[in-house]
């Protein structure tokens, strides 16, 4: 008889102190609803297309907000994800002595975590309210826009997007947050 195996579950803070400790030293992983995940590697295309977007965001990002490259979000007691672009309110000292908690729009580049960004992350960031998620879809070369988040029981978090986009070039996108500015597709894509 095989005893079931049991899965500890992480909170944000104790995940903190160990990162804080340097346990995790050169590991790539993000804290994902209370579990440790291996962040996807990272080629050349994907590296390329963080760049791109960085760009195409600055651009049009006004004065009092923050793009961020990489970088951790506390989303809540079990979550610190790391959005490949999260663009966040504030300047760039306040941050300092903890991780934004809020994003207006938030971007990740998927290759080979295609289905764990749209699923597991996708409900992830409607849950914490994100109202603007992109996914840089390298594999299909669109640009999916997430938005209108919602309960849903069904969702790996109790939340999903009930408004999804696929874009392709030369459509635009324009940031929730930002209704003024229109980002080409093409400027997101390597």
């Amino acid at each position: 008889m095989q005893t079931p195996l049991t899965l500890r579950r992480w909170q944000r803070a104790e995940y903190d102190r160990l990162v804080g400790l340097g346990i995790f030293e050169g590991e790539p992983l993000e804290l994902i609803g209370g579990q440790l995940v291996v962040a996807e590697p990272q080629g050349a295309y994907h590296a390329s297309a963080i760049t791109r977007i960085d760009y195409a965001l600055r651009a049009v990002v006004p004065s009092g907000w923050i793009v961020r490259l990489q970088a951790p979000l506390s989303l809540d007691e079990e979550s610190e994800p790391e959005p490949d672009v999260a663009v966040v309110p504030g300047r760039p000292g306040d941050y300092r002595h903890s991780h934004p908690a809020h994003a207006a729009l938030l971007v990740e580049v998927a290759e080979s975590s295609l289905e764990i960004d749209r699923t597991r992350k996708g409900s992830l960031y409607a849950r914490a309210a994100v109202a603007d998620y992109w996914i840089v879809n390298l594999v299909d070369g669109v640009v999916e826009v997430y938005r209108d988040p919602a309960p849903d029981a069904s969702a790996a978090f109790g939340y999903r997007y009930r408004s999804v986009a696929r874009l392709a070039p030369p459509a635009a996108v324009v940031p929730l947050a930002f209704s003024g500015q229109r980002v080409a597709v093409a400027d997101l894509l390597p």
